[in-house]
């Protein structure tokens, strides 16, 4: 992954990662554990179903340190099984 996060970003800094994924029970707890191995904190998602309710959104807010680690945490979270996209 090559992005600009460097260039409109100033590290450190908070970011927040909003993960959409199947409506599953495990999905925050999936996006927390996979949070956790790359920014150990205590975070407390935010869920929101979609308006059919087969989707879920979970917002974290993350401390990210610099480009290479933003770009592990949405490489990392995209890989979950229950995750459709990363924004």
């Amino acid at each position: 992954m090559d992005t600009r996060f460097d260039e409109l970003l100033d590290f450190p800094t908070n970011q927040t990662f909003k993960v959409m994924g199947v409506a599953h029970e495990d999905l925050p707890t999936q996006v927390v554990s996979c949070l956790q191995q790359h920014a150990p904190g205590d975070y407390t998602p935010n869920i929101k179903p979609s308006s059919k309710g087969s989707y879920h959104s979970v917002s974290i807010s993350v401390r990210v340190t610099s480009k290479e680690h933003m770009e592990t945490i949405y490489t990392e979270l995209a890989k979950l099984e229950l995750v459709r996209v990363v924004l």
